[in-house]
C-alpha cells in the first residue's frame, strides 16, 4: 500500500494527531512547501513522539497511515535548528517504522583501569 521509491518528507514540528487528511495536506502545502498530491510521503509526529501519521496520494485519493507505539518513542532524525522538515530515504522510513534510531548515538569511551 505504501508506495516505494518516492520522496519522503518528515515534518519536524509536532502536530495534533487528531488532525485528518485536509489539515495534514494543508501542513504539507503551507509549512513544508510541497504539493500533498505529488505522490510523496509526508510523515508527522505527535508531541510525545509515540505516534506518527503518514499522508500520501495514491493516484485516486489521499491515504493516511497511523502508527502508535506500545512502548518507547520514535527517534526523529536530527536536523538544523531552523528546519521545518527533512527528506529521508525509503530505508530510513522503514527503520523509523521499526523503531530503529536513524542517527547512531556516540558511544561513550570505555575507560580501562589498570
Amino acid at each position: 500500500m505504501i508506495p516505494r521509491s518516492v520522496e519522503v518528507f518528515v515534518g519536524l514540528d509536532p502536530i495534533d494527531l487528531r488532525w485528518g487528511f485536509d489539515r495534514l495536506a494543508g501542513i504539507a502545502s503551507e509549512h513544508l512547501g510541497r504539493n500533498p498530491r505529488s505522490g510523496a510521503l509526508f510523515v508527522f509526529f505527535g508531541r510525545r513522539q509515540t505516534a506518527m501519521k503518514v499522508l500520501f496520494f495514491d493516484g485516486t485519493g489521499m491515504c493516511m497511515l497511523y502508527k502508535r507505539l506500545d512502548r518507547g518513542a520514535f527517534r526523529i532524525p536530527t536536523a538544523p535548528a531552523d528546519a521545518r522538515s527533512i527528506t529521508i530515504e525509503q530505508h530510513e522510513l522503514d527503520a523509523l517504522f521499526d523503531g530503529i534510531e536513524l542517527v547512531p548515538k556516540r558511544r561513550a569511551r570505555r575507560v580501562v583501569m589498570h
